[in-house]
């Protein structure tokens, strides 16, 4: 088997200009205060661009309810990440702007269901950082410049400290895979790296996590409750 692919950074650059100019649209909306409270010490705050009832401040990145998202206000003034959010051709599960304030930093943990090989995929594209941020993913440091694209597998143990003076703002997409998205992915890549064994587990953690899958209701989701059931 294969090592899973912790992050890629993708050949796709973006005019952070006008990533900035965009984000200068909405300085004043609500921005939300993280849900995961425990998670963070400082300010780390957010909106939805799209989300399940077309409201800036539904930021919760999950869509348990599999409701097709829709833009909210927020986005609607923002043309270029309007631009962006249809290069991409994949279904979203979630797309919003995550603010970590200066001094802020996000805890080490880790998410559950957010690799590639899970059906499901998070993207960053930094708009506004600083050399000062520490991102660490699997006890490693990635350096996310202004402009980019890049994936991060949640999976992994992963942690941010913004050491900086100024805040660092990100455009962050979950999508759902799909063709489209699989080229993108195996294009440097084998699809053997985006696959994981089956754990061994007790009967009660799996009814768990099938109720889990269910909840996300993509192929690849209902490929795994398969192979769980028998």
């Amino acid at each position: 088997m294969d090592e899973l692919v912790r992050h890629i950074q993708f050949p796709l650059y973006f005019d952070s200009n006008r990533l900035k100019e965009d984000v200068q649209k909405v300085m004043n909306t609500n921005w939300v205060d993280h849900y995961n409270k425990n998670d963070y010490d400082g300010k780390w705050t957010s909106i939805a661009l799209m989300s399940a009832n077309g409201k800036s401040d539904n930021i919760y990145a999950f869509n348990f309810d599999s409701q097709e998202i829709t833009a909210t206000e927020a986005l609607q003034s923002c043309e270029y990440f309007r631009e962006i959010l249809d290069s991409f051709q994949f279904e979203k599960a979630a797309v919003r702007l995550l603010n970590l304030s200066a001094g802020a930093q996000i805890k080490p943990h880790s998410d559950h269901c957010l690799g590639y090989e899970d059906g499901f995929f998070r993207l960053h594209i930094p708009i506004v950082t600083n050399p000062d941020v520490i991102f660490i993913l699997d006890d490693k440091r990635l350096v996310m410049n202004e402009g980019e694209c890049w994936y991060i597998n949640a999976n992994f143990t992963h942690s941010v400290a913004n050491n900086g003076s100024e805040d660092r703002i990100h455009l962050v997409i979950d999508g759902i895979r799909n063709d489209w998205s699989d080229r993108l992915f195996f294009e440097n890549h084998t699809e053997n790296q985006f696959q994981k064994p089956i754990p061994e587990m007790d009967e009660k953690t799996k009814q768990l996590v099938i109720e889990q899958l269910k909840l996300m209701n993509t192929d690849v989701a209902n490929e795994m409750i398969e192979k769980l059931s028998k």
